[in-house]
Order: C-alpha cells, then structure tokens, then sequence
C-alpha cells in the first residue's frame, strides 16, 4: 500500500463531496438517460440526448462553488472533478448520467508527445486556455529528416496502481473507484497544421500534393502504431461514458476491459480539409483513414467541419455510427443523407453563450433540427462544445440548457 497521508480536513472535504455525487447517482433518472443515450446510439428513434462537458470553467463559478481548497495534485484534481460534477448537476444537468463510480484514467508514456509546436500565441483572456495561434513552419525540415517516428506507448501500470489505492483510501465506503481505458481519437490533420501552417497547408494540397501525401502517410503510421500499441499495453476501454463530449453508451461497445481495438470507439476528424472537395478530402483524409477505422467497433466522424458533401463517400465506412454535423453544415442537407442509418450528431452554435443570450434564435435553431430529423428518420442527439467563453455569465449557459430542454420536451409532448 502506498499511503496518500492527506490531512484530515483534505480528506474529510473529499468524502463529502464524494458523498453528495454517489447520492445523486442513485437517481432513477440516471438510468433513463443512459438507456436512451444508449438506444440513440443504437439508432432506435428516442428522444435526443442533451449533452455539454466542454466549458470555460474559469469564468463559471458561482458562490465559490468550483473553488478548491485542497493541496496535494492528487487530492485537488479529485476535489475539482467532483465539484464541476456537482456545479453541472445543480445548474446545467442536461442529459449527463452521473455513475456511482470515481473514474480514473490508466497513466501511459507516448513519447511522440514529446513533438514541439513552434508557434506564437495571443491571448484575448490571460485566465482562459483559447488563443489565436501563429505557427511556424517546420514540416519540410521534419519529412526530410525522417524525424517523425513511430511513437512508444508504454502503460505505466505503477502509477495505476499507486493512484487506485490513493483513490480507494479517500473514498473507502462511497463509491467503488474504476481504473479505466480510452477510446481511440485520430485527428492528424489536427496537428499537421500547427507543424506547417494553416495557409501553407491548404496550398501545399494544391501544388505540392506529393509532400501532402507523404505527410498524412506517416501520420497514418503512426496512429497505427499507437492504436496497436494501446491494445497490446491494455491501454483501451469502454468504461468512460463520454466520447469526445458525446454519450459513449451503446450495446456494441460493452465488453469488459481491457478491450481491444474491435470492442472500442474510433473518434475521427479533419477539420481544416471542410474547404476542400469531396474528392480531395476522400483523397488526402478518408483512403488514409479508413483502414485505422476498419479495426473499431463504432466509428464517431466529424467535429467543426462541415460534411454536407462528403457524407455519400463517409457511408464507405463499414462501421460508421455517428456523424458530427456541425453550426456550419446544412443540416437539411445532412439530415436527407443521414437517415436512419447514423446518429446526427447536431452542434448547435457555441456563440449563442458568447454574448447575449438570445432565447428565441436558439429555440429556433433547436427546433430547425428536430423537424428535419424527425422528417428523415434520424437519431438525434444534441452536443454544444468548443465553448470558448460564455463573457463570465454562468446564466447564459444555464438559460442555454432551459431553452433547449424545454424546446425537446415539447417537441415531443
């Protein structure tokens, strides 16, 4: 054993936070928005889930709610998990499951971590983690000298161990603590432009297609190797309940852990390729990516990019589930593509929470959506993220949650 030795108030502080998160756990209505999340993403016709993780906590406090006392790393990240836990409850619930568990994640090395961004950054806000980035230029130079490598993903089954009994020794008698795996996130793209430039990126596509190619194949490698590696260092799971800021819940995605690469979600994305065609995404993006998908159970696609046109090429994808339809896709069009075959995964517009909350163009945009999945057949789901600030005005996002809920709830009176 491998005492976390906290002083008693610490300890004390935990235990009744920990406390009040398994009580409301035990709530009937916790079951009733898993089984839904879960039939949504089975695609059978529900109500649609409701979903918001993603926040600028540091402009949402209220009475000092999300003010921690604690010291000790440990002890502070278990304190500030519970009390955003608690703060969601109380003020934007939504649809979240609360589970009468404390997660933890398994602890790894990945060494390709260690790729530095050359960039310049502008801050609008010191407090918050959003900035206006300027990268520097360095993709040549790395494919020249073959320095990108295939990473070296290595569990650190040490630190699990140590932090399962930390954990085990604050909560003994609340709540069981569960070590858990990883879904599979692929985004290369992602970071191809801060190694090389959004502008150059995009023209590079065009006239110098050959480096473009030889870039997103050794990115490819590489999610290769690292996806590989995860399954063999039993690093993949299914007991978190959240897939990037979605519900994870499914019945194809319930075997017990570790889980190998077929019994796990693959969360998928391109974002700065929306601009390009259908036929340069499915050349640079979707070939490449493909056979990295081929391996998962559930393949999630699509984050802020618009997929209006590339939809008929995303349906090659064998085990494609769900389909992110972003503030910038027609969602008409999306809706007459989707069907009944994959969940809309709907991101209303993160704007509305930037300013003035506007009640009644929010109720609009929810309601545009519900009547074309309803008159498509599709299973729906409704996810608000990448929240860059809410203008320190918890009530826009609280008023955000009224509107839409009681948009949905009579919707479907």
């Amino acid at each position: 054993m491998v005492f976390l030795n906290l002083p008693a108030k610490e300890k004390t502080i935990l235990r009744e936070l920990a406390k009040k998160v398994a009580e409301l756990s035990v709530s009937p209505i916790n079951k009733e928005r898993r089984d839904r999340a879960r039939d949504v993403n089975d695609l059978i016709p529900r109500k649609p889930i409701v979903w918001l993780n993603e926040f600028p906590w540091h402009e949402m406090d209220i009475d000092g709610k999300l003010r921690c006392i604690c010291e000790d790393g440990f002890a502070r990240a278990m304190e500030q998990n519970l009390r955003k836990t608690l703060y969601r409850w109380e003020y934007i619930q939504a649809d979240m499951v609360l589970e009468k568990e404390y997660i933890i994640f398994k602890s790894y090395d990945d060494d390709m971590c260690e790729l530095e961004i050359k960039e310049n950054k502008l801050y609008g806000d010191k407090e918050s983690r959003i900035a206006s980035h300027e990268y520097i230029d360095q993709l040549d130079c790395l494919i020249e000298d073959n320095a990108l490598k295939l990473p070296v993903v290595k569990a650190d089954k040490i630190a699990d161990t140590r932090n399962l009994e930390w954990a085990n020794e604050i909560l003994d008698g609340i709540m069981p603590v569960r070590l858990c795996g990883y879904f599979f996130y692929h985004a290369p793209w992602d970071l191809i432009i801060q190694l090389h430039g959004v502008e150059k990126t995009m023209v590079d596509l065009l006239e110098r297609p050959e480096l473009m190619h030889a870039t997103i194949k050794r990115f490819t490698e590489i999610g290769y190797s690292r996806m590989k590696q995860m399954e063999s260092e039993g690093l993949l799971g299914n007991g978190n309940p959240d897939i990037h800021f979605t519900p994870a819940y499914s019945s194809v995605t319930t075997k017990d852990q570790p889980a190998q690469l077929k019994d796990v979600w693959f969360r998928g994305a391109a974002q700065i390729l929306s601009a390009v065609s259908p036929a340069m995404w499915d050349e640079f993006e979707l070939q490449y990516a493909k056979p990295l998908m081929a391996e998962f159970a559930l393949v999630y696609y699509g984050c802020c990019e618009a997929l209006d046109n590339k939809i008929p090429l995303l349906r090659t994808v064998p085990n494609l589930r769900k389909i992110g339809v972003s503030p910038w896709a027609n969602p008409e069009k999306c809706a007459e593509q989707i069907g009944g075959d994959y969940v809309f995964s709907y991101k209303p517009n993160p704007a509305a929470v930037a300013g003035a909350f506007d009640r009644e163009t929010t109720r609009a945009e929810i309601a545009r959506v519900l009547e074309t999945c309803k008159k498509n057949g599709c299973p729906c789901e409704f996810i608000l993220k990448d929240i860059s600030t809410i203008s320190y005005k918890p009530t826009n996002l609280i008023e955000w949650v009224k509107t839409v809920m009681s948009t949905i709830d009579a919707f479907f009176r």
